[in-house]
């Protein structure tokens, strides 16, 4: 039985460490391993349960010393996962006030229009955002926010990219709209980016180019979600949003990646998140503040929503709206205000 108990230690130290550190393992892209690390708050209140599950259990003294054993992993393993969300950030509830040179970024995946388009511009409004990403919302719907934002004083122009509507998971998920405001130029959606040759495979990101050459290239994002049926095609997804942000590049990626920063760590060039991009949230304090799903506590909830921006910026503050949890879309509204550098 003592065997027994060293054995059943050791084999629940290796999983704590796995779940723990799992890009260091490199299994942060296998199945079930991706699914539980995405949940990382969670995982912090398992390991404090079942550390707490096996001190009481050690008041019988003929199973102490594994009990014991068996509690001091599991704290490890919560004091692990607790100072890693902590480094992220476990919320601030403001944003420093706009400059002349701020540019805000609103993204919010909006499950069809189950917000609605006139709750979409009322936020983007009260967040005074010049650049709104929108996965899984139709051009129709942009373009209904659009007017409602012109007829509120911010108009915006309206980009959409849509294709695989027959593998589309949830409604309207074929489609990605970004909304951007004149003030930063205009903008056009690039060939590849609109007929699928280059973009993400099974839901559409929108790339979108300043005309005249000046501003950042601005990518609204959706990755396919790591189920079942798509473990093969999200990594390749999360390796083709880590190219757009080249070196040298002005960059602002803003969506729905379906992957939480340890799940885009293998991606991350020279110190950076995902390619040459940081995760704004995380530079500021919210990387820890889970945008999925809204049925659950934020700081239990997965975040896999971002905005990410190249070298080019800087993140001086953001906000995760947790008070659209009943609005209708299973995910919440992140608002980041980037500052350009130089």
């Amino acid at each position: 039985m003592r065997l027994l108990g060293v054995l059943i230690t050791l084999l629940f130290a290796c999983a704590t460490a796995v779940l723990s550190f799992p890009a260091f393992f490199r299994v942060e892209h296998v199945y079930p391993i991706a699914q539980m690390v995405a949940m990382r708050g969670l995982l912090v209140v398992a390991f404090a349960a079942i550390a707490l599950l096996f001190v009481l259990l050690a008041a019988a003294r003929r199973i102490r010393g594994f009990a014991l054993s068996m509690a001091m992993v599991a704290v490890i393993g919560a004091i692990a996962g607790g100072v890693t969300l902590g480094l992220r950030g476990y919320g601030h509830d403001s944003l420093p006030a706009a400059t002349d040179t701020s540019v805000r970024v609103m993204t919010w995946n909006t499950l069809g229009n189950a917000a609605g388009a006139y709750r979409v511009a009322q936020t983007a409004i009260a967040m005074d955002a010049d650049i709104i990403a929108l996965p899984e919302t139709s051009q129709d719907v942009g373009e209904q926010i659009a007017v409602e934002m012109r007829e509120l004083g911010r108009p915006m122009w309206v980009h959409t990219v849509g294709y695989n509507q027959q593998d589309a998971p949830t409604p309207q998920a074929w489609e990605t709209t970004l909304l951007i405001s004149p003030d930063l130029g205009d903008y056009s959606v690039i060939e590849s980016s609109a007929d699928g040759s280059s973009n993400t495979t099974t839901l559409p990101s929108t790339v979108a180019m300043p005309v005249d050459g000046e501003g950042p290239i601005i990518v609204a994002v959706h990755a396919v979600s790591p189920t079942a049926g798509y473990m093969d095609s999200w990594p390749d997804d999360l390796r083709w949003i880590a190219d757009q942000c080249a070196a040298g590049n002005s960059v602002i990626l803003a969506g729905d990646f379906n992957a939480t920063l340890d799940h885009l760590a293998r991606f991350g060039m020279d110190g950076h998140d995902l390619g040459y991009c940081d995760d704004a949230a995380a530079e500021t304090g919210n990387g820890a503040v889970g945008t999925w799903p809204t049925s659950m506590p934020s700081l239990l909830g997965a975040q896999i929503d971002h905005v990410m921006h190249s070298s080019a910026w800087r993140a001086t503050g953001s906000i995760v709206l947790t008070n659209l949890d009943g609005a209708g879309s299973d995910h919440r509204p992140l608002v980041v205000q980037l500052e350009p550098v130089g």
